[in-house]
């Protein structure tokens, strides 16, 4: 169950949880038109409280709200101030953060008219998205019947709500057969992404993640792959199958919620040695380094709260 905190940011105020309420008629409710973020805040070694990749974060909701059509009231700056707020009103040292822009009533059918924007923020505690042994011994995966958008079909660039009904569909197939997790395959069938996270394989010490075609362009992807290259691996993002990550010596998701998480089987198949692989352990220990403030390299990506 999600854990509760006071206060939620609801167009530029304060509210109690429980009264952070939309009409029943909201459009976005009806037909998924809203745009989100999932970003994480750390508390770090020295004690003090840390978002990580703000900016990016900000950036990327403002990018999906201009996919979308959507005009968000606000500018960047005052959406990054008020994530801020939001996690210093609430007591929060650590937990996950929640953003989204949503269309409110109005006109009701497909075109939404001259609907308003709403935006809140919430944050509450939240562990790892996973499980947290999964950090440790990885996670069992099934591909999913259900295939990923095309690129012309939904915008895969934007993080828009109704394209998680895809994933919703993926992820229940998969916890119903025994599994924790669903690959997604793209249309044309390479391995794209997992419900809610990026993927990557590893084969003698060479990365490889999919290229932005039709998956979710992930800061957390972005971040691995930055600090693998930075430790002299080769990083491809370059399509690959099925049966060539049955094979991998290593692999693993990430996004912000999952962060860094391995894959221990996929499709019944071992990989690797059914557990974190080496490399994968390394990035998994310097990614928490960095996310934790220990590593000065990084500093930049860490915003203090």
């Amino acid at each position: 169950m999600m854990q509760k905190t006071e206060k939620i940011w609801f167009n530029g105020q304060f509210v109690p949880w429980e009264e952070a309420n939309v009409h029943v008629l909201t459009h976005t409710l009806h037909y998924g038109l809203g745009v989100f973020e999932g970003i994480r805040c750390y508390k770090c070694s020295d004690g003090a409280s840390a978002v990580f990749r703000l900016e990016e974060h900000v950036a990327r909701l403002f990018d999906s709200a201009q996919i979308a059509c959507l005009d968000i009231p606000f500018t960047r700056q005052e959406i990054f101030e008020a994530i801020l707020n939001t996690i210093r009103v609430n007591n929060l040292e650590k937990g996950y953060i929640r953003p989204m822009a949503f269309l409110g009533t109005g006109a009701m059918g497909l075109f939404p008219g001259d609907n308003p924007v709403n935006l809140i923020i919430a944050v509450w505690p939240w562990g790892a998205y996973l499980g947290d042994e999964a950090l440790d011994k990885g996670v069992a995966v099934k591909t999913s019947s259900f295939t990923r958008h095309h690129v012309n079909c939904m915008m895969t660039k934007a993080k828009i709500n109704g394209n998680y009904v895809n994933s919703i569909l993926a992820k229940r197939e998969a916890l119903n057969d025994g599994y924790d997790e669903a690959l997604m395959l793209d249309n044309e069938g390479y391995c794209a992404e997992a419900t809610g996270e990026n993927i990557f394989c590893i084969k003698n010490s060479v990365l490889k993640t999919p290229p932005l075609d039709s998956v979710l362009p992930g800061i957390t992807r972005d971040c691995l792959m930055t600090m693998a290259r930075d430790m002299d691996y080769q990083v491809l993002e370059q399509r690959f199958t099925r049966d060539e990550l049955y094979v991998a010596d290593e692999a693993f998701f990430c996004g912000t919620a999952a962060e860094l998480t391995p894959v221990r089987e996929v499709d019944r198949r071992t990989i690797g040695a059914g557990e974190a692989g080496p490399v994968t352990k390394l990035l998994q220990q310097e990614f928490f380094s960095v996310v934790c403030g220990d590593n000065l390299k990084y500093a930049g990506w860490l915003t203090q709260v």
